[in-house]
């Protein structure tokens, strides 16, 4: 397999995921702003998406892939297949149980969630009304993290990666089409959520039928239990369900102070994390996705050296594309909010909060970049204990940060303890890494981090002098004009980076690679 040829796929496939997510948060701002409604909605939406990300993406992944990955390998396709018929059985059950207690437990999950809104009756009870919508969200999209691991482990990455479009497409049409036809529009928005999940996974069927992994769910989740193999996924499950919800519950902590905070906080917040997750979501989700099926079979292989290759290549990846990110991040976010969301009912003072928010995203990017390439290198080798006692030690840092820098800048202070948590995440990944020698650094790293280091710097400065050429506030009546104005510092900024690099001799071709 081609790595930078998959790659380069995965990254075209959120690549246009990430298009059509901004052109939804992009109507979604013109229409609602920074509201009580909007925070409701976030709120809301936060729910079923912490779940999914706490039982589906994150931890049932990390037990699951490496699992699965192990019997294609080792054991054939009869006993993989049987394998998935019976994880995918008792998955079922099991989510069918949490979305009916989800949907009775809202108003407490919603107090426990943003205690803040209860000051407010209205924006609570929509929260309320909103979660209970969109709760069956969690189970579609925990079996669209099923499929999406049957279909990486067999090296199948366009579906997966094009799935979040569907998601965005019906927050597209909901927010035009539905929306002003109803008596409270922004419950468009959690109907949109559902059918975004199930399109997302009735798009899987075919390709699971193509390789004939489409799973059979059976009537008696009892007899699935006895599957050895099943056993042990729900075995590494209890670890990496406390692992990922570590960081969950971080995340829990910060809405909720956000909800204590002026209104439209949530939402600042929220649309930051959107620009936030562009690069998050085109270079660590991106890679981290072809490398754990790829690291998973160097270690049912025994190769060691292969292991630590891949991720050498991906760290180096991560760092020569994740820097500018955040340096862009940085030095551009008041024209990227500007010019994204400042329109309809998002103003002035929307851009300087989410604007504040997202340079302190920027602070931290390459951590929450990095956690991602490095926690596979722990997930591959079955363990997840190490990752665990990690984010213990995370949460706890994050949350003193909070103590410090909120009181200090506010919103802005929440990004920043993410961000920094992160960070203090992936140094003690790669600690773990190096002292367990799954991990040793390739040659060059030394003159690799010296040039970049000069690129970033003439970067930042493009940026800087070009961004404060222009009015970006003043320019809303002229938005084509202020859209090619931020195409263009953007693209200088680009040109300035990579033209840097080539001129210091960097050698592009060395990321070409091949796996296993």
């Amino acid at each position: 397999m081609n790595l930078h040829k998959t790659l380069a796929t995965i990254f075209g496939m959120t690549m246009l995921s990430r298009i059509t997510g901004f052109l939804r948060d992009f109507l979604i701002a013109r229409a609602f702003g920074a509201s009580g409604y909007t925070d409701a909605f976030f709120v809301a939406f936060r729910i079923p998406n912490l779940l999914r990300r706490l039982f589906a993406e994150g931890a049932f992944s990390q037990a699951f892939v490496p699992i699965l990955a192990e019997y294609k390998n080792r054991k054939g396709d009869r006993a993989t297949h049987q394998l998935v018929d019976h994880v995918a059985t008792v998955l079922t059950w099991a989510l069918l149980a949490t979305c009916l207690a989800g949907i009775a437990a809202a108003p407490v999950i919603v107090y426990f969630i943003a205690a803040g809104l209860k000051s407010d009756p209205v924006t609570f009870n929509a929260s309320v009304v909103m979660t209970r919508i969109m709760f069956p969200y969690i189970g579609f999209m925990s079996l669209v993290a099923l499929s999406g691991g049957i279909l990486n482990t067999w090296r199948e990455f366009r579906i997966p990666a094009f799935t979040p479009v569907l998601l965005n497409l019906s927050f597209i049409t909901a927010s035009l089409l539905v929306a002003p036809h109803l008596a409270q529009p922004v419950y468009a928005l959690a109907f949109a959520v559902v059918v975004g999940g199930l399109l997302q996974l009735a798009i899987q069927v075919p390709a699971l039928l193509k390789i004939g992994m489409l799973p059979r769910i059976s009537l008696s989740p009892r007899n699935a239990l006895q599957d050895p193999g099943l056993r042990r996924v729900l075995q590494k499950m209890v670890p990496a369900t406390f692992a990922v919800s570590v960081a969950q519950v971080s995340l829990i902590i910060n809405t909720n102070i956000a909800t204590h905070l002026e209104k439209g906080s949530v939402s600042w917040l929220s649309y930051a994390d959107r620009l936030m997750e562009f690069p998050t979501a085109l270079l660590g989700v991106a890679l981290g996705t072809i490398l754990l099926p790829s690291l998973s079979k160097a270690h049912a292989d025994g190769n060691d050296t292969e292991y630590s290759s891949l991720l050498d290549w991906g760290l180096r990846l991560t760092f020569l594309l994740a820097l500018p990110s955040a340096v862009g991040l940085a030095t551009l976010s008041e024209p990227l909010t500007a010019t994204l969301f400042h329109y309809g009912k998002f103003d002035a003072q929307a851009v300087m909060m989410t604007g504040r928010a997202l340079i302190a995203y920027g602070v931290g990017l390459i951590g929450l970049i990095l956690v991602k390439i490095l926690a596979p290198g722990f997930y591959a080798k079955q363990d997840i204990r190490t990752p665990v006692m990690i984010a213990v030690g995370v949460l706890i840092a994050t949350q003193l940060m909070n103590l410090v820098f909120v009181p200090w800048i506010g919103l802005a202070g929440l990004a920043l303890s993410i961000g920094l948590g992160a960070c203090i995440n992936a140094t003690c990944l790669y600690l773990g890494l190096r002292q367990r020698r799954l991990y040793a650094p390739g040659a060059g790293w030394g003159m690799f981090c010296i040039r970049l280091s000069g690129a970033l710097c003439l970067m930042a400065g493009v940026a800087l002098w070009l961004a404060a050429k222009f009015d970006w506030l003043g320019m809303q009546p002229h938005p084509v004009h202020r859209m090619l104005a931020l195409l263009m510092v953007m693209t200088c900024c680009g040109i300035a980076y990579f033209g840097a690099l080539a001129a210091m001799g960097f050698d592009f071709k060395a990321f070409k690679r091949a796996a296993s």
